[in-house]
C-alpha cells in the first residue's frame, strides 16, 4: 500500500469517526458543545477540501458566503462566545481544560489552509489529535475513572472527566511527536519554488476576477477586495514603477553591500493580500535577474509562529485579538526537552535542504499600513510564558538564528522592505497611495548629498545629544565609536533607497558605555501596536526601565513593551541610532493627517530613531560596508555583538525594534565633539547643517 493511500486512509477513517461525534452524548455534558461544534467545523472544513481538489467553481458571491462560514466564529462580532477565546473556553470549560481546548481548537483553524493547500497527512494529524482528546473524555466518562466532572440535582455525580495532566499530555506528543515533520515543512516552503500553491494562483489566475483572492485560504475582507480592486484601476506603468522600485531596491542592496547576487537563484515574496497585480510584475523583475520567487503563507502550526510575527504572505486577519490571545500558546509544551527537539529538527531540516538554503538570496517584504489601531485586551485566561520558558524561547530564537546563519550566511544575502497604505487609512485613499508612490521614488542622487553633509557633521563628534521639543521628555547621550582615520572611515551609514524604502537616514551602531538618558514618544506604532507615552531609560546603552500608558494598570503596560518591544528580554541594548531625513514624507503625512498610521518603515525616516536590540549589521559585522564616498562604516560591532568572539550564544538576541521620535515632538540634535564644542545638526526641530538646508522646505510646509 503507497504511502500516499495511507495518509488517504487515515484522513477518511478519523473523519468518519467525527461524523459521529456530533450526534453523540458520550462526553461530560458540560464538554458536548466544544465537542459538537469542533466537529462540525472540522466537518465543513473536510467539505472545502472536497470542493478544492474537485476543482469546483464559485461565484464571488459563493465565495464570500464560503469565507465567512469559515472564519466567522473568530470574527470580532461573534468572539465572545467562541472556544478560540480562551476566556469564553475557560467559563464554559473550567480553568486548565479551558486554555487547552482553546488551543486544540486554534490548531485545529490550521485545517483551513491546509485543506486549500491539499495538504492531507497535516489535515489527518489535527484530526487524530482531536479525536485522541476526545476519547480521552468519553472514556473517562464510561469508566467512572478520573476526576468528578458534573453533579445531578440530587448531588450525586453524573460524569467523570480525563485528569488534566492526560489532556496536556496528549497536546504535548502532538506538538513534540509532530515538529520533525511540522518544522521540516516549513523550512522547506520558505526555500523551495517549486512549492508553488500561492505563486500559480498570482501567476496564472485573471486577477480582475476578485474570486482570485478565496483560492488562498485566508481570511478576506474588505480590506483586500479593496485593494485589490484599486491596484486593478491604476494604468500598468503604474504598477510597474511600484514593482520595479521594489525589485531594484532589492538588487541594489547587493550592490552597495559588494555581495554577489550571481551566486543565487531564489528569492522569498512576503506580502498582505491584495497586492497580487505588483506581485506578479515584480515576480518577472526578479526572474529577469535570475532569480525565482519563494511565496510561502505565514506559518499555521503553534510550533512554527513567533509571537507577533507574519513571516509569509496573509491577509488583514479575521481578529488581532485571537491572534493576540493565542500568541503564547506555546507555553502548553515549551520545556527543555522540545526545545532540543525543535533545535534538532532544524539542524537536519536545513541540512536535508542546504542546496535551496544556498541559493536563497533573501526576502523581499511589502508592508501595509492604514489599519485602525490595536489596543490590546489582556487576559488572565491565555496562556502565558513562565520566566523559564522565556529563557528557553530566547535560547531556542537564538539557536534557530545560529543554524539559519550556517545555511544562509547573512553576509551573503540582502533584503528589501517596502510599504504602502490599504483603504483603511480613509477617504483619501487614492490620494495617499499615489503619495507614498512619489515618496518611495525620491530622487536617490539628492538625499544622497545631503546626506553626506550630516555625516560630515556627525563624523567630528565624540557623543551626539538628542533632546525632546515641547511635551516631549527625551533627554540621550549616544556614544560613538572613535574614527582613527577620517579619509577612510565613518561612523553613518547613508541610507538611500535600496534595502529600506523610502530613502531617508543616517545611521550608525552605537557604543554602549556612555549611552544614557530618557527616550519618550508621546505616539508611536510599533508592529500593529499603538504605544502611549511611551518611555524607555538607558544607563550604558542598556534598557533600565521602560513604560508606556496603554492601560490604567502601568504594570500592564510594562508587560506590553516587554512583549512587544523587548521580546521578553529583560533588558536590550541600544543597536542603532539614526537621523531620518525623508521630511517629503513627514509634509504628506501630516497633509494627510497619517502620521499615527504609517509603519516604522517610512516614521523611521521622519525624525531621529533608536533601535534596541542587535545592530544593523547582526550577523555580518565581520564583511566591510561601504558608503557611496567610499568610506568604510566602522561602528558595526557594539560592546554585546563583539562577545561572539568569546561566546556566540552571548552575541545576539535575534531581534531589532525601532522608535522614532517624530519631528514634531523634537527638539535639537547636537554633535558634541572631543575638546567640548558643540555643533548643531537639527535645532527646534529643522536641519542646520550646510547643505541640507533643502530638507526644511517640507517641514515648514508641513508645520
Amino acid at each position: 500500500m503507497g504511502e500516499e493511500t495511507v495518509v488517504r486512509e487515515r484522513y477518511e477513517l478519523s473523519l468518519e469517526r467525527i461524523r459521529e461525534i456530533t450526534g453523540e452524548e458520550a462526553a461530560a455534558a458540560s464538554f458536548a458543545d466544544y465537542f459538537h461544534r469542533t466537529a462540525e467545523f472540522i466537518l465543513m472544513v473536510s467539505q472545502v477540501y472536497e470542493e478544492m481538489a474537485g476543482g469546483r467553481t464559485l461565484s464571488l458571491e459563493d465565495c464570500r458566503e464560503r469565507n465567512h462560514r469559515l472564519y466567522e466564529d473568530i470574527l470580532p462580532e461573534n468572539y465572545e462566545e467562541s472556544y478560540g477565546n480562551p476566556a469564553y473556553a475557560v467559563s464554559r470549560l473550567g480553568e486548565g481544560y479551558g486554555q487547552m481546548l482553546s488551543f486544540l481548537y486554534s490548531e485545529a483553524r490550521g485545517l483551513i489552509p491546509l485543506a486549500f493547500e491539499g495538504r492531507l497527512e497535516d489535515m489527518a494529524i489535527l484530526q487524530e489529535t482531536f479525536l485522541e482528546v476526545y476519547n480521552l473524555f468519553t472514556m473517562a466518562a464510561a469508566d467512572g475513572a478520573g476526576l468528578p466532572g458534573e453533579t445531578g440535582e440530587d448531588g450525586a455525580e453524573t460524569a467523570y472527566l480525563p485528569l488534566e495532566s492526560q489532556v496536556k499530555e496528549v497536546l504535548y506528543w502532538y506538538a513534540s511527536d509532530y515538529c520533525d515533520q511540522m518544522a521540516e515543512y516549513r523550512v522547506r516552503e520558505s526555500l523551495d519554488p517549486s512549492l508553488d500553491f500561492a505563486k500559480r494562483i498570482i501567476m496564472e489566475a485573471d486577477l480582475e476576477d476578485l474570486t482570485y483572492l478565496y483560492r488562498f485560504g485566508e481570511y478576506i475582507s474588505d480590506t483586500e477586495l479593496k485593494t485589490a480592486e484599486f491596484l486593478n484601476s491604476l494604468p500598468q506603468e503604474t504598477v510597474k514603477l511600484m514593482a520595479d522600485t521594489y525589485t531594484e531596491g532589492y538588487r541594489r542592496g547587493f550592490e552597495v553591500m559588494r555581495r554577489d547576487l550571481s551566486k543565487k537563484s531564489t528569492v522569498v515574496i512576503r506580502y498582505e493580500l491584495g497586492f497580487e497585480r505588483m506581485i506578479r510584475a515584480a515576480a518577472e523583475n526578479f526572474r529577469a535577474m535570475g532569480l525565482e520567487p519563494v511565496i510561502c503563507r505565514t506559518a499555521v502550526h503553534s510550533v512554527n509562529k513567533t509571537a507577533g510575527r507574519s513571516a509569509g504572505y496573509h491577509s488583514a486577519g479575521p481578529n488581532r485579538q485571537y491572534d493576540y490571545d493565542h500568541r503564547y500558546d506555546s507555553a502548553l509544551y515549551l520545556d527543555k526537552a522540545f526545545k532540543d527537539r525543535r533545535t534538532a529538527v532544524l539542524k537536519a531540516a536545513y541540512s536535508k535542504y542546504k542546496d535551496l538554503a544556498a541559493a536563497y538570496a533573501g526576502p523581499a517584504v511589502v508592508e501595509t499600513f492604514g489599519q485602525d489601531g490595536f489596543r490590546p485586551v489582556n487576559k488572565k485566561e491565555c496562556f502565558a510564558l513562565t520566566e523559564k520558558q522565556e529563557k528557553l524561547a530566547r535560547e531556542l530564537a537564538g539557536e534557530t538564528a545560529r543554524i539559519s546563519q550556517k545555511y544562509v550566511p547573512g553576509d551573503e544575502t540582502s533584503f528589501t522592505i517596502i510599504a504602502f497604505p490599504v483603504p483603511e487609512i480613509g477617504e483619501r485613499y487614492g490620494e495617499i497611495f499615489q503619495e507614498i508612490i512619489r515618496i518611495n521614488t525620491l530622487d536617490y542622487e539628492e538625499y544622497r548629498k545631503m546626506q553626506q553633509a550630516l555625516i560630515d557633521v556627525l563624523d567630528q563628534a565624540e557623543t551626539v545629544e538628542v533632546t525632546g521639543g515641547p511635551g516631549n521628555e527625551t533627554r540621550l547621550r549616544i556614544a560613538l565609536h572613535p574614527l582613527t582615520d577620517r579619509e577612510k572611515q565613518t561612523n553613518f551609514e547613508n541610507c538611500v533607497a535600496d534595502v529600506n524604502i523610502p530613502v531617508g537616514e543616517v545611521f550608525t551602531s552605537p557604543l554602549l558605555k556612555g549611552t544614557a538618558g530618557l527616550l519618550h514618544v508621546e505616539n508611536v506604532y510599533i508592529g500593529e501596536f499603538q504605544f502611549r507615552d511611551l518611555k524607555l531609560r538607558f544607563e550604558d546603552g542598556f534598557v533600565k526601565e521602560y513604560s508606556c500608558a496603554n492601560f490604567e494598570d502601568p504594570e500592564e503596560g510594562r508587560r506590553l513593551v516587554k512583549q512587544v518591544i523587548l521580546k521578553n528580554h529583560d533588558s536590550l541594548p541600544m543597536g542603532e541610532f539614526a537621523v531620518g531625513t525623508n521630511t517629503t514624507a513627514y509634509q504628506a503625512a501630516e497633509k494627510y493627517g497619517i502620521t499615527e498610521k504609517l509603519p516604522i518603515l517610512i516614521a523611521e525616516k521622519m525624525g531621529p530613531h533608536f533601535a534596541v536590540g542587535d545592530t544593523c549589521y547582526s550577523w555580518a559585522e565581520d564583511s566591510p560596508v561601504y558608503n557611496p564616498d567610499g568610506k568604510e562604516i566602522i561602528a558595526r560591532d557594539n560592546e554585546v555583538s563583539l562577545l561572539r568572539r568569546e561566546d556566540l550564544s552571548k552575541a545576539y538576541f535575534n531581534c531589532h525594534t525601532d522608535i522614532t521620535i517624530p519631528y514634531k515632538e523634537l527638539g535639537d540634535i547636537t554633535a558634541v565633539l572631543p575638546d567640548g564644542s558643540r555643533l548643531p545638526v537639527i535645532r527646534e526641530g529643522k536641519f542646520a547643517v550646510a547643505g541640507a538646508e533643502a530638507l526644511n522646505k517640507p517641514l515648514e510646509n508641513g508645520r
